[in-house]
C-alpha cells in the first residue's frame, strides 16, 4: 500500500476544518500523513488543526500554490493528495489512490467534485465542473488530450500524484494566484495520464452560496475560457474573491 500524504493549505478555515479533518480521522486504511500548511490564519485554524494532532507548518509565503509547494517538499509519503479545508472525501480515499497507481501509465488523478451546502446540492454546477476536466484539454490542448492523455483537473477535485513526478515536473507555480491546479496538470502529462476517478468528493457551495448558480457559471466559464487563452492569472485572479 502506497503511503499518501494529505496537504491541506489553510487560511481563515476554521469554520470547515473541524469536520474536515475529523473525516479524515475515518478514513480506512489511514493516511501516511495529514499536513495542514496556513497562510496565515487570524481565527482558530491553527489550534484546530493542533487539537486534531495533523502536522501544523505555518507557511513562509501565503498562496494557495507556495503553501502546497511547501507542503509537499515535508512530505514523507509516496503519494502527494492535495485536499481544499471545505472538502470532503471518502473514507476509502487511500485505497482509491492507490489501485489507481497501480497503472504505471497514471501519473495523476482526481475526483468528481459535488458541491452541496447545508440545504441543497449544486447538480447543475457539479456536472458543468465534472465536464469541463474533459471539454477543457480538448478545446484548447486537442492532441495532449487524444494522445497524450491530458485532463484539467481543480482544486475542489482532491487532486494526488506521485511525489517524484510533482517534484520532477517542479511542483505548483508559486506565481499563480488561480489555476494552478490546471497549469500542474499541463506539465505532470508529459510523464504520464491523467485520470478523473469515478468516486465523488463534496466541496462546499459557499462561493455559489454567495453569487448565485448563474453567476458562478458564468465566471467559471470565463476565467477558464480565458486561461486557455494565454490569459495571464493574476489579472483574472480579480474575477475570483476570496470567500470564507
Amino acid at each position: 500500500m502506497r503511503r499518501v500524504s494529505i496537504i491541506i493549505p489553510t487560511l481563515n478555515e476554521a469554520s470547515c476544518l473541524h469536520r474536515t479533518l475529523h473525516q479524515l480521522k475515518l478514513l480506512e486504511p489511514p493516511a501516511h500523513e495529514v499536513l495542514v500548511v496556513d497562510g496565515g490564519s487570524t481565527d482558530e485554524t491553527i489550534a484546530l488543526a493542533t487539537s486534531a494532532g495533523v502536522t501544523v507548518r505555518v507557511s513562509k509565503q501565503r498562496g494557495r500554490s507556495s503553501q502546497m509547494n511547501e507542503g509537499a517538499e515535508a512530505a514523507t509519503g509516496d503519494v502527494l493528495c492535495f485536499l481544499h479545508a471545505d472538502t470532503l472525501v471518502p473514507d476509502d480515499l487511500v485505497a482509491i489512490i492507490d489501485r489507481t497507481l497501480e497503472d504505471s501509465t497514471i501519473v495523476c488523478g482526481g475526483f468528481i467534485s459535488l458541491m452541496t451546502g447545508a440545504q441543497t446540492t449544486r447538480w447543475g454546477i457539479s456536472l458543468h465542473n465534472y465536464l469541463k476536466t474533459y471539454y477543457a484539454p480538448l478545446l484548447f490542448h486537442p492532441y495532449q488530450f487524444w494522445f497524450k492523455g491530458l485532463r484539467l483537473l481543480f482544486g475542489d477535485q482532491v487532486m494526488f500524484c506521485r511525489a517524484d513526478d510533482f517534484r520532477a515536473c517542479g511542483g505548483f507555480d508559486a506565481a499563480l494566484p488561480i489555476m494552478e491546479e490546471g497549469d500542474l496538470c499541463r506539465r505532470i502529462v508529459q510523464r504520464g495520464r491523467i485520470v478523473q476517478v469515478n468516486r465523488v468528493v463534496q466541496s462546499s457551495d459557499r462561493r455559489v452560496a454567495k453569487w448565485g448558480s448563474l453567476k458562478a457559471t458564468a465566471i467559471y466559464f470565463y476565467i477558464g475560457f480565458l486561461w486557455g487563452l494565454g490569459v495571464s492569472a493574476t489579472y483574472l485572479k480579480k474575477f475570483y474573491e476570496d470567500i470564507r
